[in-house]
């Protein structure tokens, strides 16, 4: 039987890898910091605060898989938190705790923040890897020790790099949940220019993608994105199509950062190939869904 520890269960990506999880199989144990989802048949839940101590979780689950998504992401301050080196040390210690338990392999969520972003294309083969945030720094550092361990251990491990994201559950500061919020209200989406490059991917495509990874026999870093890159300005002017309010979208409202990348997107070759990953959702779609699920939060 698959046993896999779910951590960040009740968070943005981890809500939604909990359905992928049973569907393959999995016999689900899925830990919720502080809020857990609906009850769902299969799916065992666990309260507890990895940054006070993992080995009595483990000990209690014995888990044969890890999914490692929890980390400290709150928005305007991930990128510069002192949280980010807890969480180091704290994903170290869930990771030594898993192997001593027998566990064989674990995928844990790392960040496209890793890179050199001023290349634009980030491959896992060429790219250089030069973080420029505390929050990048501090994955790096992670997959740098988690890869150590691993090769010491029997543990299979998969670093999966995530882009960036948008879908039900975002954090309502974030881009596309902001602008959906604010149409919603009949109120101003002010915008930077727009014309940014990102690789932009729904959230259940995200999650689809580490399941696939956690079950197959993928090692080492591995990106977790679209592949192409769509302008802000075109993300953001959707939506407001879509909810046919597109004179509330502000272009140009808001200055961009100095060191804002004109361009970041992913080489998803190895997602496809070795995982066997294909998207549900094209950009359209996955506004549509995303709408969809901000309506339903809408107060009546």
């Amino acid at each position: 039987m698959k046993k896999v520890l779910l951590t960040g269960a009740s968070g943005f990506i981890g809500s939604h890898c909990v359905a992928p999880l049973l569907e393959r199989g999995y016999e689900v144990h899925a830990l919720a910091g502080r809020s857990s989802l609906d009850e769902i048949n299969g799916v065992a839940w666990h309260r507890a605060d990895l940054l006070h101590g993992s080995k009595a979780l483990v000990d209690e689950v014995k888990p044969s898989h890890l999914l490692h998504c929890a980390w400290y992401v709150v928005p305007g301050k991930l990128f510069s938190s002192s949280e980010n080196f807890a969480w180091v040390t704290a994903s170290m210690d869930l990771l030594r705790n898993f192997v001593e338990k027998g566990g064989r392999r674990a995928v844990i969520c790392g960040s496209s923040y890793e890179y050199a972003l001023q290349h634009g294309y980030c491959s896992e083969k060429l790219t250089p890897l030069a973080p420029a945030t505390v929050y990048g720094a501090c994955k790096h550092a992670l997959h740098s020790m988690a890869g150590a361990l691993a090769s010491s251990s029997n543990l299979s491990l998969a670093w999966a790099r995530i882009f960036f994201l948008y879908g039900p559950r975002e954090h309502p500061d974030r881009l596309v949940a902001s602008v959906i919020r604010s149409l919603l209200q009949s109120e101003p989406a002010r915008c930077s220019h727009g014309m940014q490059l990102r690789d932009y991917l729904h959230v259940q495509d995200a999650a689809n993608a580490l399941v696939a990874v956690l079950d197959g026999s993928v090692e080492g870093a591995i990106n977790v994105c679209s592949g192409q890159a769509t302008a802000v300005r075109e993300i953001v002017s959707r939506i407001g199509t879509i909810l046919q309010k597109p004179e509330l979208i502000q272009l140009g409202a808001i200055p961009v950062r100095a060191d804002d990348t004109p361009l970041v997107v992913g080489d998803n070759a190895r997602l496809v190939a070795e995982a066997g990953w294909q998207p549900e959702f094209d950009l359209e779609s996955g506004l549509r869904n995303t709408i969809d699920w901000w309506k339903q939060q809408q107060p009546s």
